[in-house]
């Protein structure tokens, strides 16, 4: 993908975000101003608190910036939008439906029959390996397969652009590990437009085209680093030299944020 020249399909236009509180005014966001081309995978990194959620949630149209705006192909976001996949670390599935019905659910909402519903839903389903369990309930899934639900739910709905927050920061590190290499599979298989928040600045190298850092709130974008890595990207290549100078380099940063906090 490098060397593309490729349209932009997220725009954010200085985009602030103010909470009014009993102790006075919380600016979350300051200004924040940038571009994701179509295609990319965006990680965003930065301490606890500098307004990564936030963020995301402005862009997913959860939230509303106090001022600034985003856009996408061009056009301003005004709530949510079926442009716009989400997926959370709490999975949000529905308890009462089937791992198929989950998946389906967004399909339905759109006035889809439920044969081509179900056959959109079964493609995505066997992508995360679970056609196996299509009739089993969330409540029967280990904490990786209900992410790999709400994953396969998210693209069956075939948004333009996904945005993930933290989804896999409640795994262990071995499905963590095995979900980044499905995740990257199914990025180059599928050419979405990704953005994907994570405090693991590991996952995010093994991920991302491009990292982006936040600074202490108020959150702003301090660095936008570029990864240079081959993909397809795989787990071993994060004991090699040039993976290992970008976690020094981006972690170093990361943490005079965290100090910043500290003070």
């Amino acid at each position: 993908m490098a060397g593309e020249e490729r349209s932009v399909k997220v725009k954010i236009d200085h985009v602030e975000k103010i909470y009014e509180g009993r102790n006075g005014k919380m600016i979350a966001l300051n200004g924040v101003d940038f571009e994701i081309k179509e295609n990319e995978f965006i990680c965003v990194v930065g301490p606890s608190g500098c307004g990564k959620s936030t963020l995301l949630n402005i862009i997913a149209g959860l939230l509303e910036p106090t001022s600034g705006a985003v856009y996408v192909d061009g056009k301003k976001v005004e709530g949510t939008g079926i442009e716009r996949g989400v997926v959370f670390q709490q999975y949000a599935l529905f308890p009462w439906l089937t791992v198929l019905q989950n998946v389906m659910f967004g399909l339905k909402l759109k006035g889809m029959p439920d044969a081509q519903a179900k056959e959109i839903a079964m493609k995505y389903i066997k992508m995360v390996q679970l056609e196996e369990f299509v009739h089993s309930y969330p409540k029967e899934l280990s904490g990786g397969m209900k992410q790999r639900v709400a994953i396969a739910r998210a693209y069956a709905v075939q948004p333009e652009v996904l945005l993930m927050d933290e989804p896999f920061g409640a795994l262990d590190a071995q499905t963590r590990t095995q979900l980044q290499s499905e995740l990257i599979h199914t990025w180059q298989e599928e050419k979405k437009t990704c953005f994907f928040i994570t405090h693991d600045v590991e996952e995010a190298i093994i991920l991302a085209n491009k990292v982006i850092i936040m600074s202490a709130r108020p959150g702003r974008i301090k660095k936008v680093v570029d990864i240079d890595l081959p993909y397809p990207r795989t787990q071993e290549m994060k004991m090699e030299k040039p993976f290992l100078d970008l976690k020094a380099y981006i972690w170093g940063e990361v943490y005079k944020e965290y100090l910043e906090v500290r003070k």
